[in-house]
């Protein structure tokens, strides 16, 4: 009887951690080589051993569709029971730029956590005129930008900026990743490109701005509706924000309606550009461990060091329990702005 008494009043702590014996596939919806897929890889290795269970942990890359493949697959096919969780970029963009692209609502996905972001603008150094500095990029003719999918934030923010700045060019689109696009740069298929610092600072500053084959341009802020600041992603790098290139270059600060979306680029993809989220239904037990982990990757020193000799800066994921009613906050865009991105975004396809 005794016996019985202590087993019922046993704390529910316990029992078994929920991921005890388990296995984690992590999915990124960005091929191998690329800014997403070394975060990415790099989350996956430490992230098993902090949480509760210690699950062990598995990478599977589903690229494509500017990440709508792998998206779509982990709302549609992945399993449900906690055992598939995707690390990825540019869903929450997505869900406001063309939501009918997705096949399940992302408003019910689990969202975990997520990770602000920016782009590092480049253009090749031999363009006509050569762009020795910055500033030239301005005088460029027959500038030929690469990117992804016409409704990724990438090509979206590459356009904008140009558009901005009243740069005539060329847009390229179809690339299926960073890498691939990276390499029609070195093939002079393209000369101008962005992506984030993880590919920025660990491919193309050795093998690209240090042999001076391309010129840097600027960054993206990170936008709270009333001010900029420099993501932590940034850092070092030694480059301006748009917002101050442009008052450089050009004088002022830019306005109108391509100024406005800019500005909600930064609000939701700077902010949410890594996403770490389950697919509907899983159980909170999954949810809830997960996110403890993340919480001590955030103050992990291994992972720390392991990601600054791989990132040259150490990824900052927010991961408190509120983190989906900020994801629903922040998707909220006027509609007379989401009218002018959708034309914005089929003009691009003519």
């Amino acid at each position: 009887a005794i016996f019985v008494m202590l087993a019922a009043c046993a704390p529910a702590g316990a029992a078994d951690p929920w991921y005890q014996g388990k296995r984690l596939t992590v999915l990124i919806n960005f091929a191998p080589g690329g800014p997403t897929d070394i975060e990415g890889r790099l989350f996956a290795r430490h992230i098993g051993r902090l949480m509760p269970g210690a699950p062990n942990v598995i990478v599977q890359n589903m690229d494509g569709g500017g990440g709508a493949v792998g998206t779509n697959f982990l709302g549609e096919v992945a399993a449900r029971d906690g055992t598939y969780v995707g690390y990825l970029t540019g869903p929450a963009w997505r869900h406001v730029s063309v939501p009918e692209r997705a096949r399940v609502d992302f408003l019910s996905y689990n969202s975990v956590a997520y990770q602000p972001g920016t782009s590092v603008y480049y253009v090749r150094a031999d363009v006509s005129p050569p762009a020795k500095t910055s500033a030239d990029l301005l005088q460029v003719q027959n500038l030929i930008v690469g990117g992804l999918t016409t409704d990724s934030s990438k090509d979206l923010l590459e356009r904008l900026t140009l558009d901005l700045l009243g740069v005539k060019h060329r847009y390229v689109t179809g690339y299926t990743s960073n890498a691939t696009a990276r390499l029609a740069l070195q093939r002079n298929e393209i000369n101008f490109f962005a992506e984030s610092p993880a590919g920025y600072r660990s491919v193309v500053v050795p093998n690209l701005v240090e042999k001076r084959e391309v010129t840097p341009l600027y960054y993206d802020p990170q936008w709270n509706g009333t001010r900029f600041a420099e993501p932590m992603q940034a850092k070092g790098i030694g480059l301006e924000p748009f917002p101050e290139f442009y008052r450089r270059v050009k004088g002022g600060t830019p306005s109108g309606k391509a100024w406005d979306v800019y500005l909600h680029m930064l609000a939701i993809n700077g902010a949410m550009q890594r996403m770490v989220v389950f697919p509907p239904g899983v159980p909170k037990e999954a949810i809830a461990a997960l996110r403890e982990g993340i919480r001590k990757l955030d103050k992990d020193a291994a992972f720390a060091s392991d990601a600054e000799k791989s990132l040259g800066y150490v990824p900052d994921y927010e991961a408190s329990d509120s983190v989906q009613e900020e994801v629903n906050r922040a998707l909220a865009v006027p509609t007379e702005d989401k009218a002018w991105l959708m034309d914005y975004i089929a003009r691009a396809s003519k």
